[in-house]
């Protein structure tokens, strides 16, 4: 017999339920002053004693009391708490108004979304409203080619839709966002022509600085082709120029220092490439054009270092050479040295937050010159530069390594960059220079070329602009002229002779043997010699008898000799008397065939009886 205030076990799983979940409410009651409709299910009685009392069956099918819970026929019955949103307020309950405030910062992301764009709170109900909203939402699923024909039909249908300009750059943008060489291209075939057909939009900027992006993403490595990156630099620099008053301007700004950055990192590889093989003149030219175009370049004291060090070399060389006069020799040394300080003490100065700024004053410690001290604006505006540039992140490294994109993170952040590329320095001019200084030099004394240019260094004289100045010849500093002299005859050359040599030479030149003279021997009129009868008595040429050789005896002709060796006769045929001719005798000795085999062993020795 179970003693048990209920009749079964699923009763009281039941009342425990609804017990919990009426303590649970209570307790939620009346530890918050704010409380909401709280609804609890619960499960069908299967025994009218199970029944809760506070539940009652409406005389209608589906209606709800709204004091109590009301179980339908068709639904469980339901026990509802509901308690209203008061807080108290000493010793009043003041209902809370339900209306939510936005924030400052929500107010201001709307407020420049609204002004952003123009054209929000427009009728949405215009079907051109319609056809637009529906090609940017293609576009922002990537469905590009569904956008582009809505906005085309969208333009073709309302020619006069308000919506027009923003269409024909969004035709460009989906062109632009769909990538490709080919898209492309396409997409700046459009900017370009938005441009033109709205110049003074605000969203012109926007479409200029989408060719430049354009050219921007295709730039390929420094050491690859650099055209993109020109055009890139040229579209930046035209966004900068036609719409100096655009909000896309610091962005433009950015991105021209990247491009500057690639093309720094090409002309200073190039010039590395070119100290490898000491072409010295090449050196300096691409090293100059990096300090003269791109102040702005990371890299910019090991530019002016190996600047410095190019010159240098000349002057290395210079010292090698023998022969000069001191004077001459000194003033060029002294010409290429000064030359390499400056750019050393220009890396002391402008440069003195780089990393590379102790090499350069260990080298004009080596010179035994003075190091300049930078002042605290210098000081000042190369930290700023430094610091402005990025440090590589793992992701950069990265990206660098998978990806075939330049290397533009070590460009700065700040700085105006250039806008006009300066005239730039080429090899054949700081050749030329070379040569022109060389001449001024030595203007006052001559220059003995053959005596001091070695063979390598004239059969290449591209190798060092001071070598190609020496292996040159200086033109003569009076105009050449020619005297007739008498030559005596025992000097080896015929009597009545004259000599022609240069007079405008100088005498220490012509007496010392350093000048370089002309000689020529005219012989003088003498009788035919009766030896050989010749004029001037000079020996002819060829045998003393010149008479022609008999001719050869050919030799006799060869006896036609056939290829084809002669056949034994063959021997007469001896027929039997069946008339059949016998086969001959085979020797197993000797020979071995499939029918007949050699004799091997006993039967070789013992001849068949």
């Amino acid at each position: 017999m179970r003693l048990s205030f209920f009749p079964s076990v699923r009763a009281a799983m039941i009342c425990s339920v609804a017990v919990m979940g009426l303590s649970g409410a209570a307790f939620a009651q009346q530890t918050s002053p704010l409380t909401t409709p709280t609804t609890i299910p619960a499960v069908t009685q299967a025994h009218p004693a199970d029944a809760d009392p506070t539940s009652s069956t409406g005389p209608t099918k589906g209606t709800t009391d709204p004091g109590n819970a009301v179980a339908t026929p068709n639904s469980a019955p339901t026990a509802t708490i509901t308690a209203s949103k008061t807080f108290s307020r000493g010793k009043k309950n003041v209902a809370k108004d339900d209306k939510v405030t936005p924030s400052k910062d929500t107010k201001k992301a709307l407020e420049k979304e609204k002004k952003a764009d123009v054209l929000i709170g427009q009728d949405s109900k215009l079907p051109d409203k319609q056809l637009y909203d529906k090609a940017l939402t293609a576009m922002k699923k990537g469905h590009f080619d569904v956008a582009r024909l809505d906005l085309q039909t969208m333009l073709n249908t309302y020619p006069d839709s308000q919506y027009q300009m923003r269409a024909k750059l969004a035709i460009a943008d989906t062109w632009y966002k769909e990538g490709g060489t080919a898209a492309l291209t396409q997409a700046e075939s459009e900017y370009a022509d938005f441009r033109v057909f709205f110049p003074n939009v605000p969203e012109a900027a926007e479409a200029q600085m989408r060719i430049g992006d354009i050219y921007f993403r295709q730039m390929d490595k420094p050491d690859r082709d650099y055209s993109k990156s020109m055009h890139a630099e040229e579209e930046y620099r035209r966004m900068l120029t036609d719409y100096p008053d655009s909000t896309l301007v610091p962005q433009a700004k950015q991105r021209l220092r990247e491009v500057q950055e690639v093309l720094a990192s090409r002309e200073a590889d190039i010039a590395s490439y070119y100290a490898t093989r000491e072409n010295w003149a090449a050196v300096i030219a691409r090293y100059q054009t990096v300090v003269d175009t791109y102040p702005l370049y990371s890299h910019m004291d090991d530019a002016l270092i190996g600047l410095g060090d190019a010159y240098e070399a000349e002057a290395r060389y210079l010292r090698t050479l023998r022969n000069l006069p001191e004077a001459g020799k000194a003033k060029l040394e002294a010409l290429y040295d000064g030359q390499a300080a400056d750019a050393y003490r220009a890396v002391v100065l402008e440069h003195s937050a780089a990393p590379h700024v102790e090499d350069a004053r260990d080298r004009l410690a080596a010179m035994n010159l003075p190091i300049p001290v930078p002042t605290k604006e210098q000081l000042a505006a190369s930290e700023a530069l430094e610091n402005s540039r990025a440090t590589y992140k793992l992701v950069d490294v990265a990206r660098l390594f998978i990806m075939h994109q330049p290397d533009t993170v070590l460009a700065p952040r700040s700085g105006e960059p250039t806008m006009t590329d300066p005239k730039p320095t080429l090899a054949p001019t700081v050749v030329a220079k070379v040569k022109t200084d060389f001449s001024s030099a030595f203007a006052n004394a001559p220059v003995p070329v053959a005596a001091t240019v070695p063979a390598a260094v004239a059969a290449d004289a591209t190798a060092s602009p001071v070598a190609a100045a020496v292996a040159a010849p200086a033109e003569p500093a009076a105009p050449l002229a020619f005297t007739e002299v008498p030559v005596a005859t025992d000097g080896g050359a015929p009597a009545g002779a004259t000599s022609s040599f240069n007079t405008a030479a100088p005498a220490a030149a012509r007496s010392g043997g350093n000048g370089i003279g002309v000689e020529i021997l005219t012989p003088a009129a003498r009788p035919t010699s009766t030896v050989n009868d010749t004029p001037g008595g000079l020996t002819a040429v060829g045998p003393k008898n010149a008479a022609p050789l008999p001719e050869v005896e050919r030799a006799g002709e060869a006896p036609d000799r056939p290829n084809e060796v002669a056949s034994p006769t063959p021997a007469a045929q001896v027929v039997g008397a069946n008339g059949k001719v016998p086969k001959p005798e085979f020797d197993k000795k000797e020979e071995s065939s499939s029918k007949h085999k050699k004799k091997k062993g006993l039967k070789k020795i013992v001849e068949p009886l």
